[in-house]
């Protein structure tokens, strides 16, 4: 085709158009110098071979553009350029310090962090990697000095030195199949090199990935399982050799889409949140609150849509509240009453729900909800007249009790058995939230309690938070039987993100949320599953360590392929038919 003839370039693109899958966007950050923003063209080239659309953002600061910008792209590649300002890091310039660009430091670093808590895939290369660690808590080197010349002058697209992947990574796995394997293990790969600063911590949210023969570290990865990865070399001057890691990166993109239109179509609930727990701390839900797993801004970031903020109430009443100022009753009404101040305080931005249809108008009108719930039936005072008075205040479940027996039934931790499972109050408690609507919640609960409950109950029970004991011997689990037994009387297990109660030894993290996950539907079905997070009662794990990552949650369901209609019930919509069915029975009686 002659090149000069546009019209045939035209025809060309619009025949192929609508056979083209729709191609992720990817930001590049630009250079900055001489009153002008650029780029080198290896970033654009490879990211276009990848199948990506690239996007050059400009160093700006102005939050609306940096959101709007986010907005818009489907992942994040930092580029590389001068040193960062040791300040940003609380260090003073060592001699060797390169120039640094004032103009580019604060952009990228707002950028990348804001990218990263919306779970957003990132690629950092050469400066990237520096930006990706001064921005999530780890710390550059501002001069290396080791037998290896780091900066070599070379064609840029000359390797110079090799690095050492780690085994097992996900590095590795981008670039296992075309390396080879030394010794040790690890994957040998020859990279360009061109650099004087390097990563010297990692920090909290990311680990080593790759070295170098004189142990500098060359590429870091996510430590808490996102598509996270920055290297040290540069792998947009290496041709062929450097397109593992765009087509990563457009790939990881691809997913991001996904997840946002999944999310975007699907209500997500969390059926169990301690936050109220931490008021007394003077906590600030309608900004991102450090102190706190659950505010308005990690719920925006992780596309969560609905949370159900518990009352708790300890079984040791009097160490709680030793001087006596509020009954049980009269504290559960004190945080009902906080979550209203802090509806009200929202502007419109987060709503109080009753029942499911008052969830799908708050996420077709733009707002968060808040459901309530009790957690230990000490809240009554033994009286069913406060348990219609939290009816009215729209509670949607109460957990019978909490660690330690009460005067409902016997609990799963701490307990002496007082009751041999249900009291004869709490055949009473159980019909009577079967009248009201309200769902009878056996987390907590003992194993003799759990059966009794599902004999009395004419309606399906939930566990709002509680995992599996196969995996994880804990008596706050739920063996395989109470499992089949919930589900074959139509009831949900919501997993938990209790460390404590998704392994036994080493560290837990949402691969073991997800394992737990997949262990309850293999014993009752994908129907009868949902999460349950524990946010701000000890509950969160790598990966899903707040609700700002609930997105991770769900990015990791589809990588596992599950269907859409399948997340849409595990993200709450299982939870929300025995509400719906709770509530019908409890109206129409």
């Amino acid at each position: 085709m002659n090149r000069f003839n546009l019209s045939a370039h035209l025809t060309d693109i619009y025949q192929h158009f609508s056979n083209r899958r729709e191609r992720p966007v990817i930001g590049i950050t630009g250079n900055y110098g001489e009153l002008t923003c650029k780029l080198s063209e290896g970033y654009y080239k490879q990211i276009d071979a990848a199948g990506g659309v690239p996007l050059i953002i400009p160093p700006l600061t102005d939050e609306q553009t940096l959101t709007s910008t986010l907005d818009r792209i489907d992942a994040l590649l930092l580029s590389g350029g001068a040193d960062i300002n040791p300040l940003f890091q609380g260090d003073e310039p060592v001699p060797q310090l390169g120039g640094i660009n004032a103009e580019r430091d604060l952009p990228e670093l707002l950028i990348t962090r804001l990218a990263f808590h919306r779970q957003m895939p990132i690629l950092g290369i050469c400066r990237g990697i520096q930006t990706l660690a001064t921005a999530l808590e780890g710390r550059v080197t501002q001069h290396i000095c080791t037998p290896i010349k780091h900066s070599q002058d070379a064609d840029r697209a000359e390797p110079t030195h090799t690095v050492a992947i780690v085994p097992q990574s996900l590095l590795s796995r981008i670039f296992a199949p075309d390396s080879a394997e030394d010794n040790t293990g690890s994957v040998r790969l020859a990279v360009n090199s061109f650099h004087h600063q390097a990563v010297g911590s990692p920090g909290p949210h990311l680990k080593v990935a790759a070295t170098a023969p004189d142990g500098i570290i060359e590429a870091v990865e996510s430590s808490e399982h996102k598509p996270v990865v920055g290297v040290q070399w540069h792998p947009e001057c290496m041709g062929a050799d450097g397109q593992p890691l765009f087509q990563w990166l457009v790939g990881e993109a691809r997913l991001y889409r996904q997840t946002c239109r999944l999310h975007d179509q699907t209500l997500t609930l969390d059926t169990h949140c301690d936050t109220p727990m931490l008021f007394p701390q003077g906590i600030r839900f309608n900004t991102r609150d450090e102190r706190i797993l659950v505010d308005l801004p990690k719920m925006t970031e992780g596309r969560l849509d609905a949370t159900i903020m518990v009352a708790y109430l300890p079984q040791d009443w009097k160490k709680f509240q030793p001087d006596g100022i509020l009954t049980p009753c009269q504290y559960a009404d004190h945080i009902f009453d906080e979550i209203g101040k802090i509806v009200n305080g929202s502007n419109g931005s987060v709503a109080l729900a009753r029942t499911p249809h008052d969830l799908l108008v708050n996420k077709q009108q733009g707002r968060k909800s808040i459901m309530l719930g009790i957690e230990n039936g000490l809240a009554l005072e033994g009286s069913l007249d406060n348990l219609a008075h939290f009816a009215q205040r729209g509670i949607v479940y109460m957990t019978l009790c909490h660690n330690g027996d009460n005067d409902i039934c016997d609990a799963a931790s701490r307990s002496v058995q007082t009751h041999g499972g249900l009291s004869d109050f709490g055949r009473k408690v159980i019909a009577e939230m079967n009248r009201l609507g309200i769902m009878v919640d056996l987390s907590h609960g003992g194993e003799r309690s759990f059966y009794d409950a599902l004999d009395v109950s004419a309606q399906p029970i939930v566990c709002s938070h509680s995992s599996a004991r196969a995996l994880c011997d804990h008596p706050r689990n739920l063996t395989d039987d109470q499992m089949r037994q919930l589900a074959r009387k139509g009831g949900v297990c919501q997993v938990t993100l209790y460390p404590g109660f998704l392994r036994t030894d080493g560290e837990a993290s949402i691969l073991d949320a997800l394992q737990h996950l997949e262990h309850a539907i293999q014993l009752m079905g994908i129907d009868h599953v949902g999460l349950g997070s524990d946010f701000d009662g000890d509950g969160g794990v790598p990966g899903l360590a707040d609700a700002s990552e609930y997105f991770n949650f769900t990015r990791h369901l589809l990588r596992r392929r599950y269907s859409q209609h399948d997340i849409e019930l595990i993200c709450g919509g299982n939870f929300l038919r025995v509400m719906r069915q709770v509530q019908r029975e409890g109206v129409e009686r």
